[in-house]
């Protein structure tokens, strides 16, 4: 037994070596992101690893599918893929004390659209696999660059895949979703809406489903739901490839495209992945530029801030509405504004979206010229028209909402002040509010 301090973790460590590569398996008992649950690890370490440089990434859901160590290795040795260390992660279960199943974690870790999976990759496992040293003296060593790092899942461990992705595109960027259960499980049903709005990531998907896969009809049909999927991926300007046949909810076809899929997945390794051009037109119209959603964090005298002292959090450029948070949801509340300065008519009229339907953290908030309202969340910075619907989300800025204290929107230019004196900002093709001035009235939708 090994114990690993940082983490207050322990593991059980078996080694077998196989043509070509190194295998360690290992039984995982986490403290961390899913406390109490264990489950089995395997590690495979092909022979073209050379400790000198770190490896590329590839992490399998659900343990050991489609022969991939054999693949991988096969791919490495004609020059297909660069050489690459698998992470195989079975599911969570919490045992008692008697050695009984008591709950099988697969769906809360696998279905959730959170980001918590990702972090427990990223926190737990990570660290474990480059804290080995196999018995040749080869210390392992993984890259830290996301576009070397990919992610193959299957029905729940395809979503599974693709949220990892999708929330932490600085972790993987290539994914190969088999049959991914994009329905109404823990919020899977909600992805590609999202994939629509959000400006694009630096991320590579692969998709495939058959026909005739409808697994349970209560939660949907996954058929519908992937190619609703790789409608709106498409719709995002995303690098997206498919396989569409008329298979069910099995591995068949899985097997038998997978090695194609790896080869198509690195074909152009190690150039970068970068962000595709959204037909969304309101990221058109804003002109976001090619950085990977960049923003640029300045130092800033305190003094400069502005701040919000009404419980008002956001009025519109001719003051005839105002916004505030609805405590406990995830609307916001409008008032109109009479001359006399009065709050009338209230209703819970712009709704935002979250992931996993949890609570949102809901930072500052301001109008741009267009009567647009922008809104720091933790699910991203949401851009809502005047009827009170997200049509666009930006990347968030590296920092919690609940530690922004203000926004300020000028003219090509968007700015998040925060407690921290710093400013986060971008350059978009956005306008001031004029004070005084109606913005032109978009309809009634």
């Amino acid at each position: 037994m090994k114990k690993f301090l940082s983490l207050s973790l322990f593991i059980f460590l078996s080694l077998t070596a196989q043509a070509g590569h190194v295998m360690i398996d290992t039984v995982y008992f986490s403290k961390v992101y899913y406390p109490g649950t264990q489950r089995t690890i395997s590690i495979s370490v092909p022979d073209q690893y050379r400790a000198t440089s770190p490896a590329c990434l590839y992490v399998g859901l659900d343990g050991v599918k489609c022969r991939a160590p054999e693949v991988i290795d096969s791919l490495i040795a004609v020059g297909k893929m660069p050489a690459t260390i698998g992470l195989f992660i079975e599911a969570g279960m919490v045992k008692n004390s008697r050695g009984e199943v008591v709950r099988h974690n697969r769906s809360n870790e696998f279905d959730m659209t959170t980001p918590t999976f990702a972090q427990f990759v990223e926190e737990e496992l990570l660290p474990l696999v480059e804290s080995i040293t196999i018995s040749d003296g080869r210390q392992l060593r993984i890259s830290r660059d996301g576009a070397d790092h990919m992610i193959f899942g299957f029905s729940s461990g395809g979503i599974a895949a693709f949220n990892a992705a999708w929330q932490r595109p600085d972790l993987f960027q290539r994914v190969f979703c088999s049959i991914g259960t994009f329905v109404s499980m823990r919020g899977g049903n909600d992805m590609q809406a999202l994939v629509r709005k959000h400006e694009p990531k630096p991320i590579r998907f692969f998709l495939h489903d058959g026909e005739n896969d409808v697994w349970n009809p209560i939660f949907g049909h996954w058929y519908e739901a992937n190619r609703m999927m790789a409608s709106a991926l498409d719709f995002a300007g995303y690098d997206v490839g498919y396989d569409w046949n008329n298979g069910g909810h099995d591995e068949r076809r899985t097997n038998e495209i997978f090695a194609s899929v790896m080869e198509w997945m690195w074909r152009d390794w190690p150039m970068p992945i970068m962000c595709g051009e959204s037909k969304n037109e309101l990221i058109d119209q804003l002109q976001i530029s090619n950085d990977n959603n960049a923003w640029i964090c300045d130092p800033i005298d305190s003094d400069d801030i502005p701040l919000v002292y009404d419980t008002l959090r956001a009025v519109y450029p001719d003051g005839s509405l105002g916004v505030i948070p609805h405590k406990g949801t995830n609307c916001l509340w409008q008032y109109v504004i009479d001359g006399d300065g009065r709050r009338l008519y209230g209703q819970p009229f712009y709704w935002l979206h979250s992931y996993s339907n949890g609570q949102l953290k809901i930072g500052p908030m301001a109008f741009d010229g267009d009567g647009y309202l922008y809104v720091v969340t933790d699910s991203g910075v949401q851009i809502l028209d005047q009827n009170g619907r997200v049509r666009a989300i930006l990347s968030q800025p590296d920092i919690d909402p609940e530690y922004c204290l203000s926004m300020t929107i000028e003219d090509g230019r968007i700015n998040v002040y925060t407690v921290e004196s710093t400013v986060y900002w971008r350059s978009l093709n956005i306008k001031a509010p004029v004070a005084g001035r109606r913005p032109k009235p978009q309809g009634a939708g």
